[in-house]
């Protein structure tokens, strides 16, 4: 009601003045409808206290190692990383034995949109009704209750980005989310981060809609696709801008499909694209270059190894696996060495889940994902490679000023770890947020739970 109010308001505030005046004053008053929040974060940090890490390894993210160093947090921020820092009256945890990172950030999740436990009817991942759902976006589908954020977390997730599936070339908006308990998914979402374009390539749209006889069947289909996509926005945008100019006396038709390309256009909404094979990336990037948007990151990317150097260029970044060889066909040139090569190359790496099971152990595919780079003789400092899961996927989702990193002034996600990170005998035994220590293995008051983990009544059979 109070849009509707002041709508009319300014109706009656424009009879006063002339029409050629009322035209331009709208046209400057028209806000742009393509890259913005309509729903925007309601999230409010939970309680937390300054906190002192005491004599811990700490590996920051920004590629250095304190050892015995201790971690002061203030207001929720990173205050101080140094010896035998004061106190001053914040509760001190001994962490001596023990190591900590910043807050591990999953770019690429389907927590909350295919929620457990997962029933025939309780995906709602894809809207596969059209190749085009670019209209649709990820977080009006998504269950707070789901029991994988807090897997996550139990595995020192503390950001993740939720996307839709990967049926459609346009599968629709993503949403970056504090993985925080919360009713709803606007208590969740990450303040003032922007919204990603999921978009796929290759196998799965392919057989998504040639299975149903209808376009695309092919990968020429796909490209085809995409093209009619963006210039359709570029006409749609330039329609707005003519609006917006007062050389067009009524606005475009809103069209929210439309929207979200033009968003793309505008560089308010960054592109995440579901892509397996060299040449299909090569192409998509040249798909960019012809319609003037930037790729931010091929998600799975299993050969990417093959091209750094136009990933480079591009500054387009590889969200990879470390070993899922061989599960479709365009996946039988994936090898374990593909996130070391990307990154010796000097191009953007980092890991990600996909899958819930992957989730709640990052570090443990971080880990796979060295070992093999080092095999194959390359030079990884531990310090280096928690960068891959920390402050790279921060730096895609345009969030590295306040995350990913433990530097002063930046949001304190972090974990402690019970040993050396990338051992697959070490657990996150502490995860903070903002400073709030949520999650603490040692501690079941500080172990989030959902409706669904904790069961329901035990009722008597009916004699």
């Amino acid at each position: 009601m109070r849009g509707r109010t002041q709508a009319l308001l300014l109706a009656g505030l424009l009879l006063a003045v002339p029409a050629a005046a009322q035209e331009q004053k709208q046209a400057a008053k028209q806000p742009s409808p393509f890259g913005g929040d309509a729903y925007p974060s309601t999230y409010k940090p939970l309680p937390r206290t300054d906190t002192l890490l005491r004599g811990a390894t700490i590996f920051d993210g920004a590629e250095r190692k304190f050892d015995n160093a201790d971690l002061l947090l203030r207001d929720g921020k990173v205050a101080a990383i140094g010896s035998n820092l004061a106190a001053d009256g914040a509760t001190v945890i001994d962490a001596k034995g023990r190591f900590i990172t910043p807050g591990i950030i999953d770019i690429h999740s389907h927590d909350g949109s295919a929620p457990a436990p997962l029933t025939k009817m309780g995906s709602d991942v894809g809207e596969e009704t059209d190749p085009n759902s670019a209209n649709v976006w990820i977080e009006h589908a998504i269950n707070p209750q789901d029991a994988g954020f807090w897997s996550a977390l139990s595995g020192g997730v503390t950001t993740m980005q939720i996307l839709p599936g990967s049926g459609n070339l346009f599968g629709g908006r993503t949403v970056v989310l504090k993985n925080v308990p919360g009713s709803t998914s606007q208590q969740m979402k990450f303040p003032g981060a922007a919204q990603g374009l999921k978009m796929a390539c290759g196998e799965n749209p392919k057989s998504t809609w040639g299975s149903k006889g209808r376009f695309p069947s092919s990968r020429m289909g796909i490209v085809a696709g995409y093209r009619e996509g963006f210039q359709r926005a570029a006409d749609y945008l330039r329609k707005w801008n003519d609006y917006q100019a007062g050389s067009l006396k009524e606005p475009p038709v809103r069209d929210f499909k439309l929207d979200t390309l033009a968003g793309v256009l505008r560089g308010e909404i960054k592109v995440h694209i579901h892509c397996y094979r060299a040449d299909e990336m090569a192409t998509v990037l040249e798909v960019a270059k012809e319609f003037g948007f930037k790729v931010a990151a091929f998600h799975h990317a299993i050969e990417a190894y093959k091209i750094p150097d136009l990933l480079k260029r591009d500054g387009a970044c590889a969200v990879v696996w470390p070993d899922w060889w061989g599960g479709k066909a365009e996946a039988y040139d994936g090898i374990r060495e593909n996130a070391a090569f990307v990154d010796a190359a000097g191009a953007c790496v980092t890991l990600h889940s996909d899958i819930r099971i992957a989730q709640s152990r990052l570090n443990v595919e971080l880990a796979k994902a060295v070992a093999a780079g080092r095999r194959a003789g390359l030079n990884i400092p531990t310090e280096h490679a928690i960068a891959w899961i920390t402050r790279n996927p921060a730096t895609v989702l345009g969030i590295a000023d306040r995350t990913g990193s433990l530097e002063v002034g930046k949001n304190a996600d972090l974990v402690v770890w019970s040993g050396d990170p990338l051992s697959i005998y070490s657990r996150a035994d502490q995860v903070f947020v903002d400073g709030a220590r949520i999650y603490d293995r040692s501690d079941p008051t500080r172990q989030p739970l959902t409706d669904t983990m904790l069961g329901q009544p035990v009722t008597k059979a009916v004699q």
